[in-house]
């Protein structure tokens, strides 16, 4: 079974959890910029983050044969903040990496005027460099927040097909399924979807232009809720292929739209920038004369 994660924040994961979900058959994920918990005081935060998105990450993934590519954007919670605001200027700059194969995550949080402003602005500058958007739904007032993100996105210079409507759940998917757009769910421990409840779901839409994600982060999460999605369908009678549709070509053919998406893992070097992710000498490996039990 191979699986594509659309949406995993794994600056918050660890390589324990990269070897997890290389185990469980995921070869792929893509990384939205999304608010860190801690709020950020000034653009620079968002360029130092940005950097690593587009080089320590992939880096750490390629070491347990996982392709990694990331979506950049303003986040909706701090585009509410005018010290992060500023962050749009420097995006266009980004958005020409190769690595970068959408812009995301934008959309709503509290559907302020402020994120009114930034939503539209980033779908512009995703119009502008041939980009599709990942676009982040309200986790209340739902299905107001869907159709506000529909009709900013109806007005704008980017087609629907090249939307990804994320966090959808059973009030918003059949309005945002007749829009056009793509449709993402996110899977979780105990709040937004799980896997019996989207087994459901793809037994009452169908899978077409389904996508499936983790979205684990810093929270309580669990970077392998999509391969006990897959293992769910299996076991409700869907069968292998529609599987692999949810799981790797809808993802494949969403981000493919970027035309930028390499999903070779390609052998890396043995550190980034002078950085590794071993720390100490292995157990089986003999220690310089002298070398403390453990290293820094």
């Amino acid at each position: 079974m191979r699986i594509f994660d659309p949406h995993i924040h794994m600056t918050s994961r660890t390589t324990d959890d990269y070897e997890a979900m290389y185990a469980a058959g995921v070869r792929a994920v893509v990384e939205p910029a999304f608010w860190l918990g801690q709020p950020r005081t000034s653009p620079a935060s968002f360029l130092d983050y940005f950097d690593s998105l587009l080089g320590w990450e992939p880096f750490r993934a390629a070491q347990y044969g996982i392709a990694h590519h990331c979506t950049l954007a303003l986040n909706p919670k701090e585009a509410n903040d005018p010290r992060c605001t500023p962050v749009l200027d420097e995006l266009p700059r980004y958005l020409v990496k190769d690595n970068v194969v959408a812009v995301g995550e934008i959309g709503y949080d509290s559907m302020t005027p402020a994120e009114d402003a930034a939503f539209a602005a980033q779908l512009q500058l995703a119009a502008d460099h041939g980009l599709p958007a990942l676009v982040h739904t309200p986790h209340r007032d739902k299905l107001a927040g869907l159709r506000r993100t529909l009709d900013v996105v109806r007005e704008s210079a980017l087609p629907l097909d090249r939307v990804l409507v994320d966090h959808l759940n059973e009030t918003t998917v059949k309005e945002a399924k007749d829009s056009g757009c793509w449709l993402g769910f996110s899977v979780y421990p105990d709040t937004k979807m799980d896997e019996e409840r989207m087994v459901a779901i793809l037994r009452d839409h169908g899978p077409e232009r389904v996508l499936v994600n983790s979205a684990a982060d810093w929270g309580k999460s669990d970077p392998l809720k999509t391969r006990k999605v897959a293992d769910l369908m299996l076991a409700e009678g869907f069968t292998e292929d529609d599987v692999d549709r949810v799981l790797w070509r809808n993802p494949v053919a969403f981000y493919g739209l970027s035309g930028r998406l390499d999903l070779d893992v390609t052998a890396t070097d043995a550190t980034h920038e002078g950085n590794s992710i071993l720390r100490g000498v292995p157990r089986d490996e003999p220690r310089p004369a002298g070398a403390p039990a453990t290293e820094a």
